[in-house]
């Protein structure tokens, strides 16, 4: 919950209510409110959303914690040795203190941009209206709007029989709360977030034991991606299991559970644990805001329709985010709300879907963009591929950190570049040079031409673009 009361008086009309202060929200709340709109923002739990408070931030404070003790306790071969003591409440304490920095900042920035900061619940009543439900339980204030945006986002897939309790069965909200680390833990699901949980809690000293109904980790990406990272989990001791599905559980003497799962084949398996994550993916959130009262059109997984412009049926309600449906993902999110301000200001804005990068901060993180070879054949392109891996970077050698590679898709006449993967230490930031490259038109050989820093990870683009034309220097040329 926000620790800040916003809930003076409330405004009787806004020219645009946002429902909901996370990524998409907060950010068309800032850019409508620089383009001279009344600006009413309600959020239910915390400025920041999920993101900010239950998902990207912690997770990736907790990654890079891990991370350092993870680093120094393996180090012998370069001459390090060390023995680190992780004291969980510590670390999640810093963690802490860094997602409240940011939300604060978040509503900092709000207000400077003059938003109207509610802490409550709104709900359509008609077209132009909303019931605002404030956080202290005092009866509903209508609100009139000119244009309404639906930000409310995403959560946790519960499974039948795995109700969510924060103690035996957690959602990755929970697991990111570290306030100590389980002997053993027991993930459903391969997916991002249970991949990027499963390396924070065996580098913290967890048993981990990962079961996924699929055939690998990652199913939304390439094999010889998936391969790089769950080859790394196993070298850490994470046990994965596919193709089970977990069915129900129980608890043992007190002391743990016991998860009983199912192959398809009806083969049943029981494991041991002391609590299990479940991370099978994430819904849209719509029960709270009435969608039904204005006749807002939802798919079949439940997420609201939109078009170019984040439009819902209705041209001046607009929905953006995970609400929105896929990708789920903070940025698009993000860019989404700075497009939904902008349309409704008139001006000539759309969203262009064909450059998000999308990350997983495993280890080593993926960055991904564009299309990838097989994406780019059924889309009935002649490509060419390049690929330089790792173990022949001079600075991946140096980082001690060799598993992974770059790879860029193109296509073959012309040579633009289509797409690019990267499994690699700094995956995340590196994959931003072929999202520009995408977004700019780039050829292969714009790429090439660029003279990249030595010695660094970002060669290994140049060198996967020159490996695409037969001429890279420091891998043979298939």
């Amino acid at each position: 919950m926000s620790n800040h009361d916003h809930n003076h008086e409330l405004p009787n009309e806004t020219d645009v209510l946002i429902i909901g202060a996370g990524p998409g929200g907060y950010v068309a709340a800032i850019r409508a409110g620089q383009l001279d709109y009344s600006v009413t923002l309600v959020e239910k739990d915390a400025y920041g959303g999920t993101c900010l408070n239950y998902g990207c931030i912690p997770s990736k404070a907790l990654i890079s914690a891990t991370d350092v003790a993870h680093q120094a306790s393996t180090a012998e071969q370069r001459g390090v040795h060390a023995d680190p003591d992780i004291d969980p409440a510590a670390m999640n304490d810093w963690k802490d203190g860094v997602v409240s920095q940011l939300t604060d900042g978040v509503e900092n920035l709000c207000r400077q941009s003059g938003v109207e900061l509610i802490d409550g619940r709104a709900e359509f009543v008609d077209e132009t209206t909303a019931n605002i439900h404030p956080e202290s339980n005092d009866e509903p204030e209508s609100l009139t709007f000119e244009h309404a945006i639906i930000a409310t986002g995403s959560r946790a897939i519960e499974i039948p029989g795995f109700e969510f309790d924060g103690e035996r069965i957690l959602n990755s909200r929970h697991a990111l709360a570290l306030e100590s680390v389980p002997e053993s833990l027991l993930i459903v699901g391969a997916g991002y977030i249970g991949m990027e949980l499963s390396s924070v809690y065996a580098k913290a000293g967890a048993d981990v034991t990962v079961v996924e109904m699929l055939a690998d980790v990652l199913p939304n990406y390439e094999d010889d991606i998936s391969a790089v990272v769950r080859n790394r989990l196993e070298s850490i001791g994470v046990d994965f299991h596919f193709g089970e599905q977990a069915t129900e559980w129980e608890e043992r003497d007190g002391d743990g559970i016991v998860i009983t799962t199912e192959t398809e084949d009806g083969e049943q398996t029981e494991y041991e644990a002391s609590q299990t994550l479940v991370a099978v993916g994430r819904e849209p959130v719509t029960d709270t805001v009435g969608l039904e009262a204005i006749g807002i059109e939802t798919n079949e997984d439940g997420f609201i329709k939109t078009d170019d412009r984040a439009r819902t049926n209705h041209e001046h309600v607009f929905a953006i985010g995970d609400v929105a449906g896929e990708p789920l993902l903070a940025h698009k999110g993000m860019m989404e709300g700075e497009i939904a301000a902008e349309v409704i200001a008139g001006k000539p804005a759309a969203l262009d879907y064909q450059a998000i990068p999308a990350v997983v901060f495993t280890d080593p993180e993926i960055g991904t963009v564009g299309l990838s070879e097989a994406e780019a054949q059924d889309a009935g392109y002649s490509t060419t591929v390049g690929k330089m891996p790792l173990q022949a970077s001079g600075r991946a050698l140096t980082l001690n950190d060799t598993d992974g590679f770059v790879r860029v898709v193109a296509e073959s006449d012309m040579g633009y570049l289509l797409g690019g993967q990267i499994v690699a230490p700094e995956a995340s930031e590196l994959i931003g040079e072929l999202g520009l490259a995408l977004e700019m038109g780039a050829t292969l050989e714009d790429i090439i031409r660029t003279i990249h820093t030595h010695p660094t990870l970002s060669e290994a683009v140049r060198e996967a673009a020159a490996n695409a034309r037969g001429h890279a220097i420091h891998r043979r040329n298939s």
